[in-house]
């Protein structure tokens, strides 16, 4: 599979650490830890003035779609993705592509000095790298977006059979203002209860029966949660006090 391009299946469980030390136990019997195993990870969402991606996003359409870029703490690279689902459609729920460009070159995206495609040019690797830049640049200049809300967190990962993938995300925090993704600036915690890790697991096809059933001896069950979307929410009420 093109390592630009993901179609697969998404769940996410609000966990608590005792439920991720015990979902642990059976999940390095299963997969092994990614390449990347802990990272810390940088979002900026784009959107218009008026949140219309978000907001969106949060009434569950049949149909959404978000553009954010990603870095990792360390790693001179940022992946601009563009996010695509389909409610309702089990196989094929969720669609991501991206193309990388450098820090530097995102200073200049965002401030209008250069477009997607000749940055994306610098370190293409692919062909379809500079259409998945088109895709990005349309949407930028169609919807008139710009970076408006940044999330961070700790990430902890694991891979398995199938393309199976497994993350535990905590100390989630979320700013939108002093977006630098070069020089991030700390953000307010989310979370103030218990329930303050994100598992997220994506895989390619029906999930494999131990991890079925380890998640029902923990009593853990899939819900909606976008970390932008909840953060918007946290945003809106600050600005309403």
């Amino acid at each position: 599979m093109d390592g630009k391009v993901f179609d697969r299946i998404e769940k996410k469980y609000l966990i608590t650490k005792d439920d991720k030390k015990e979902l642990l136990k059976t999940i390095k019997k299963h997969m092994k830890k990614d390449n990347y195993h802990k990272s810390e990870v940088y979002n900026v969402y784009f959107d218009t003035d008026n949140f219309d991606l978000i907001v969106q996003s949060i009434d569950q359409p049949v149909f959404k779609h978000k553009l954010r870029a990603r870095s990792y703490k360390g790693y001179d690279r940022v992946f601009l993705e563009i996010k695509t689902k389909i409610r309702g459609q089990d196989l094929n729920p969720g669609f991501k592509r991206r193309v990388m460009i450098t820090h530097d070159d995102y200073e200049e995206l965002i401030k209008g000095k250069k477009d997607i495609e000749e940055l994306a040019a610098r370190t293409v690797e692919k062909k379809t790298d500079l259409q998945i830049a088109r895709e990005v640049d349309y949407l930028i200049r169609h919807h008139h977006l710009k970076p408006k809300i940044m999330t961070m967190y700790n990430r902890e990962s694991y891979k398995g059979e199938d393309n199976l993938r497994i993350t535990f995300d905590e100390n989630l925090k979320y700013r939108h203002k002093n977006l630098s993704l070069k020089n991030p600036k700390r953000g307010k915690i989310y979370f103030k209860d218990k329930r303050n890790i994100i598992l997220e697991i994506k895989a390619h096809g029906v999930l494999p029966l131990w991890l079925v059933q380890s998640l029902s001896a923990n009593k853990l069950y899939p819900q909606q949660f976008s970390k932008v979307g909840k953060s918007y929410e946290k945003i809106r009420k600050e600005q309403n006090v």
